[in-house]
């Protein structure tokens, strides 16, 4: 192994929850809403898309040359019409079921695939909100503050990708600040940068500065997200970002963003059939570019309001498409990545925590491998909420808990405590309960469980205010990972070499 894939030892274990687990593996089994015959059909109506209809990919004139050099692809024009089976074939043939996403901290290290959950922060909103100083576009200091937040919260597992814009630096390079910050600032997995191949380059060139391009080339250390432009197209900034990071054996989560009525059909079957054809039509894609490379069905499908057109969340409709995808993505034989946490709520409110809750809890019982935005996305994703972020923090802790399922263990069943203590007493007292207090049962941080007199003599606070100390606390005790100097020094090098070839672009 590289010197430098190994760098500080993990964050001390979090009070009462034992050492931090680099990420969930789910005990408990997922929730299935399609038969066997339904899958079938959807998957049926996914092929008639692609052979009938098929999908553009636009901008990217070597995308249509990969497919027009592989038998079962008819391209006319920036058009590509698949036989039914091909896609499918071609994904199962070399496309890995289960992979690992390596950290500098080794011990940080996670997997993708399986049993295994990966949360991940909000990604890519302008705008940051707290209660001391509103909402406002986000800024480069806000973005490392939210790196170093992300670092403190041991059920977050990445350290993600834009977990804001920075909107203080050129739009055309603030990918290279972005990706240092996760480097710097945390020791746990990332995010590469999405938008065209250039980009994505320079994070594969910087992850090489850091791991060593040796082990780059052998271990995926990046996550790309490509997301399609539906219906049915994808442009050149994604597919270039996925022919970047696939010929360099990273992983890419092939994923289709819609909102139902809007971007695809108003009903959850024809929605499920859609992002099922685009989803195979991508990953098809990285298996010709490179056969064997790791990738993810990726599903971002929600719901809109019919009456004003505006996105909404914590929906049915979008609770059984993620169900369906995790059954959808098992049957393709790929990782899921899907989303958690969101809202459309303005505020860390009663709204965007039932949202939120809803959110999370139908992607964890659809077996997803990958859920971002699983901490503070607000206002439909406008907005990374400081306040939500420590609110969804307990809610992913509480996912972890019951997803690590029912400790039946001689000392959870309790049996001699039980004879111990007898009939007509309580186990306050007892020695199993002293020994156990601690770990026994899960201990949130935001709630406030005490009287009402305790809660009115200690300022009568809301959750959000209690989340507004809470995060500046757990700034407080960040414990910054370190980098090796002459890596540092690498990177900064590297950095200013890319800023210099290019003037600044819009702020924008």
């Amino acid at each position: 192994m590289s010197r430098r894939t190994r760098r500080h030892s993990p964050r001390s274990q979090a009070e009462g929850t034992g050492p931090r687990a680099p990420y969930i593996l789910r005990k408990i089994g997922t929730m299935n809403v399609l038969s066997e015959e339904g899958m079938a059909q959807i998957e049926a109506n996914a092929d008639a898309i692609l052979a009938e209809t098929g999908m553009d990919f636009v901008e990217e004139p070597e995308v249509l040359d990969i497919f027009k050099a592989a038998t079962g692809c008819d391209v006319q024009g920036t058009r590509v019409r698949f036989q039914p089976g091909f896609c499918r074939q071609t994904i199962q043939a070399t496309a890995p079921r289960q992979f690992l996403q390596h950290a500098r901290n080794a011990e940080n290290t996670v997997q993708m695939g399986g049993d295994a959950t990966v949360l991940c922060p909000s990604w890519g909103p302008p705008f940051v909100q707290d209660l001391d100083n509103g909402r406002r576009y986000a800024t480069y200091a806000d973005f490392i503050q939210l790196v170093k937040l992300h670092q403190t919260i041991p059920w977050l597992h990445h350290s993600g990708g834009v977990v804001c814009e920075p909107t203080d630096l050129p739009a055309n390079k603030r990918h290279l600040d972005m990706l240092y910050a996760h480097i710097r600032w945390s020791d746990r997995p990332f995010m590469g940068a999405f938008i065209g191949a250039e980009r994505a380059g320079h994070a594969i060139d910087m992850a090489r500065i850091v791991f060593g391009a040796e082990y780059v080339a052998d271990n995926p250390v990046l996550y790309c997200v490509s997301n399609t432009n539906a219906p049915l197209v994808m442009d050149g900034h994604m597919s270039g970002a996925l022919k970047a990071n696939a010929r360099a054996g990273q992983p890419v989560a092939c994923t289709p963003w819609v909102l139902t009525g809007a971007m695809s059909p108003c009903t959850v079957a024809g929605t499920l059939a859609q992002v099922l054809a685009e989803t195979m039509a991508a990953l098809t894609l990285v298996q010709l570019i490179n056969p064997g490379a790791p990738c993810l069905m990726g599903s971002f499908a929600s719901t809109m309001s019919m009456q004003s057109g505006a996105p909404t969340f914590g929906t049915p409709e979008a609770g059984q498409m993620v169900l369906a995808a995790g059954q959808l993505a098992r049957r393709l034989g790929v990782p899921l990545h899907t989303v958690g946490t969101l809202s459309a709520s303005k505020l860390p409110d009663a709204q965007s925590q039932q949202e939120a809750t809803w959110g999370l809890m139908m992607a964890m019982f659809a077996g997803a491998n990958v859920i971002n935005h699983a901490t503070g996305w607000l206002e439909g994703g406008l907005v990374t909420g400081f306040e939500k972020t420590m609110i969804d923090a307990d809610l992913c802790g509480k996912m972890a808990r019951f997803f690590d399922g029912i400790d039946l263990s001689e000392n959870a069943q309790a049996m001699q405590a039980i004879a111990d203590t007898g009939p007509g007493q309580h186990f306050l007292g007892s020695e199993h309960t002293q020994a156990n207090f601690l770990s026994a049962l899960f201990r949130p941080e935001t709630p406030d469980n005490a009287s009402y007199e305790q809660w009115q003599d200690a300022g009568g606070l809301d959750t959000a205010q209690r989340a507004n100390a809470l995060w500046k606390t757990h700034l407080e005790h960040y414990e910054d990972p370190g980098l090796d100097p002459a890596i540092d020094e690498e990177l900064q090098a590297y950095i200013a070499k890319r800023k210099a070839e290019m003037p600044d672009a819009d702020y924008f």
